[in-house]
């Protein structure tokens, strides 16, 4: 899969999220990238770049980051392809089940949730 499909998959799995996560959600970017930078890597105390499938970047609601602000980056959630490609192969669950699995965790570091808070939105049929 190409990182273009990918983010386009990506985008299907965000596109199907409540209307009022998304709403919730607006002030962040979703950002596809092939996998961390060795950078991001170090600062999050792991060496191996298929570890890290996904992240969240920038001032949670809890923080006030919901609002809009000047002078910072915009928050942002990142999806790496090799490592959610590397994952897959090692389960039984769809790709794009995966990929909103993990879209899913990094929405939840957005809005503060707990473990459990984003296993019941990611368990919801968005259909």
């Amino acid at each position: 899969m190409t990182l273009d499909e990918f983010a386009a998959l990506s985008e299907a799995e965000w596109q199907r999220l409540p209307a009022g996560v998304r709403a919730l959600t607006s002030n962040a970017q979703l950002v596809v990238a092939d996998e961390a930078d060795p950078e991001t890597l170090a600062a999050m105390g792991m060496s191996n770049p298929l570890e890290l499938l996904g992240l969240f970047e920038g001032e949670g609601m809890g923080d006030g980051g919901w609002t809009p602000q000047t002078a910072t980056f915009p928050n942002r959630i990142s999806l790496f392809r090799l490592p959610i490609l590397a994952y897959a192969e090692e389960r039984d669950d769809g790709l794009d089940a995966i990929v909103r699995h993990v879209l899913v965790h990094e929405i939840g570091h957005h809005f503060g949730l707990s473990d459990a808070d984003m296993a019941a939105i990611d368990g919801e049929d968005y259909a």
